[in-house]
């Protein structure tokens, strides 16, 4: 495992983090022994949030039964959008979620904190106020935002700089090999990948912020199980059933098939290789495929491939 440092985290942060967005974590099942596999292969950082069902419940659970929170790097989120209420990023949104969260997980410490969605049509003083005012009050480390587009943050730290406050230190936006050319969830989701999408990456690579990567293998896209749309579910086919997309599929199986390796680990070391501060959230099932995606850290694509994938050639 590689491992990088982010501002206001106290740990090391794997570059690759296991996310608890599937179906058995969704549904409260116990996974204790897949998260023993996960941590014994050196993923210390998990992925979670208040919206992922009864995640949070079962890491917390995995987390107080071993004993190991204090090795445990955990990223959850707040404020996500419910079906009564679009925008959530108030005060009271926010400090209503990470108590919830507290209670799932067992814990009154979270090492990084996102906001979940923003609400462009507000002003970013309050979020970034409570988000200062949790940490002084120890219950998180560092924050930032899920879904939120780099001008919006580079608004919020401009407002924290003139008050004396934090910043955000991290972000969590869509980046991978797949352009997501629409949004598959219908609420707000953020991409940075793509052509029309080089002014977000210039930025990021200007500042050096930490690009925590959600579902960096296009959702099951680069699994090596996809070969047509109807392959795909309906939602993320919005967002990634494009003729373009089917083309980097095409070229990373031929590029895996060249090297003797996997579609998963191509699509991964294509996103760990950009000139960006990068980490990559997978939720492979099986233990198999974590080991799969971690091998792609020593996998060295050279420029000619890396651009062949991204359709540049």
């Amino acid at each position: 495992m590689k491992y990088a440092t982010i501002k206001g985290v106290g740990k090391p942060v794997p570059r690759i983090l296991f996310g608890t967005a599937t179906q058995t974590f969704l549904d409260g099942e116990d996974r204790s022994d897949f998260l023993d596999e996960i941590f014994a292969e050196g993923i210390t950082a998990f992925d979670t949030a208040r919206h992922y069902g009864r995640a949070e419940e079962v890491l917390g659970r995995w987390l107080k039964s071993r004993g190991n929170r204090d090795k445990v790097v955990i990223l959850s989120k707040g404020g996500h959008p419910t079906l009564l209420k679009m925008h959530r990023i108030r005060e009271k949104d926010i400090r209503r979620d990470i108590a919830a969260s507290f209670e799932a997980l067992g814990t009154d410490y979270i090492d990084l904190y996102l906001l979940h969605r923003d609400d462009p049509r507000r002003p970013v003083d309050e979020p970034v106020e409570v988000l200062n005012a949790l940490h002084a009050e120890g219950k998180i480390g560092a924050f930032g935002g899920s879904n939120w587009t780099h001008t919006r943050i580079e608004e919020a730290n401009e407002y924290a700089y003139r008050k004396n406050l934090l910043p955000f230190t991290a972000s969590s936006p869509y980046f991978g090999l797949a352009d997501m050319k629409g949004d598959p969830f219908l609420n707000g989701a953020v991409s940075i990948s793509g052509p029309g999408k080089a002014e977000a990456r210039a930025w990021y690579k200007q500042t050096g912020m930490p690009v925590i990567a959600f579902s960096a293998l296009g959702r099951g896209f680069f699994s090596g199980n996809v070969h047509k749309p109807s392959d795909m579910k309906s939602w993320w086919r919005r967002g990634f059933a494009t003729k373009e997309n089917f083309e980097r599929l095409a070229r990373a199986r031929k590029v895996a098939a060249e090297r003797g390796c996997s579609v998963a680990q191509v699509a991964l070391a294509w996103l760990l290789q950009q000139d960006l501060n990068g980490f990559a959230v997978v939720s492979a099932s099986s233990i198999e495929n974590i080991r799969d995606d971690i091998a792609a850290l020593g996998l060295r694509l050279e420029e000619r491939e890396l651009n062949y994938l991204d359709l540049r050639d």
